[in-house]
């Protein structure tokens, strides 16, 4: 049987961190192992981690780092086999739900392996939608010969809710321990260069969704931007995103004139600020670094 560890970074967490705990402790399998990278709480959680198999490791929140954070982590586990990573307010739809993710482990070539997210019940059409289009009701596993015909979706991943095996992330030198975000489509198309492939799990499902307002969208695909100007093999190797974008756009279109035409304006605003965020992402060697630190979503990264 493969040896686990379930890792969750917390950063100010609200109850989803308490409703997660709880699910962890309903699932099939019994008495996982838990590590919790406490970077900034009050420690409400305490009480909810009594009788679990359960570490907090405290950290500055100076010192957080989406990949560096994470692969802290996995370091400290050298003998585990898969690492699987959660945020603290993606909560397990069902007991079956860390079995299903482990379970494709079973194939040998698979390096990493995600979940599919639905959206929280109280999660407005924006943030729905953006999980419905994402995360489809049918598993597949990519190779790096599917660049071809999926792009950069071949190197998508989420460490939303994420599994890794150890074996693969050491040969591809683990998380990187400085980029703004998206470590984990980093992590993902380094794997699908050296050979291993990818997995998305559609019966292993979280829910997870966010509500972020019209400047938040503007300031995550900044972020977003950031990360593929510096990182600009992933493009070169996987091509850009625009394609499944205009899919996504025109797709939205037609669910929210089903559901609240009044949204469409809206839509547009929203999509344009994200494509501008985007495009002042990939330029932002040329931006002032305080101005930078301004319109970031992740301002840490910058100090």
């Amino acid at each position: 049987m493969k040896k686990i560890q379930v890792i969750i970074p917390i950063y100010k967490p609200d109850h989803k961190l308490i409703e997660l705990l709880k699910k962890i402790k309903e699932q099939s399998i019994e008495d996982i192992p838990l590590l919790i990278i406490d970077s900034g709480s009050n420690d409400e959680y305490k009480s909810e981690i009594k009788n679990m198999n359960c570490l907090v490791k405290k950290i500055d929140v100076k010192t957080f780092n989406h990949g560096g954070t994470r692969q802290m982590g996995a370091d400290m586990f050298p003998d585990k086999d898969i690492y699987i990573f959660l945020t603290q307010d993606a909560i397990l739809a069902n007991e079956k739900s860390i079995e299903n993710i482990v379970k494709v482990f079973n194939n040998s070539n698979i390096g990493c392996a995600y979940g599919r997210q639905l959206p929280h019940k109280e999660a407005n059409l924006f943030s729905s939608y953006a999980r419905l289009f994402n995360y489809k009701d049918m598993s597949y596993i990519y190779s790096i010969k599917d660049k071809e015909k999926y792009g950069m979706k071949t190197a998508f991943c989420s460490n939303s809710f994420a599994a890794y095996r150890r074996k693969a992330l050491n040969e591809i030198g683990g998380f990187p321990i400085n980029t703004i975000l998206s470590e984990d489509m980093y992590v993902a198309a380094k794997m699908l260069l050296n050979k291993w492939s990818v997995a998305y799990c559609s019966d292993a499902i979280v829910y997870h969704s966010h509500d972020y307002t019209i400047w938040q969208e503007f300031k995550r695909y900044f972020d977003i931007g950031v990360f593929h100007s510096r990182e600009s093999w992933i493009r070169d190797t996987f091509g850009g995103a625009e394609g499944e974008g205009k899919k996504y756009i025109i797709s939205e279109f037609k669910y929210l004139i089903e559901r609240n035409i009044m949204l469409i304006f809206p839509m547009i605003i929203r999509d344009i600020m994200k494509f501008l965020g985007f495009r002042l992402g990939m330029k932002e060697r040329f931006i002032n670094k305080h101005i930078k630190r301004k319109i970031s979503m992740t301002k840490n990264f910058w100090n």
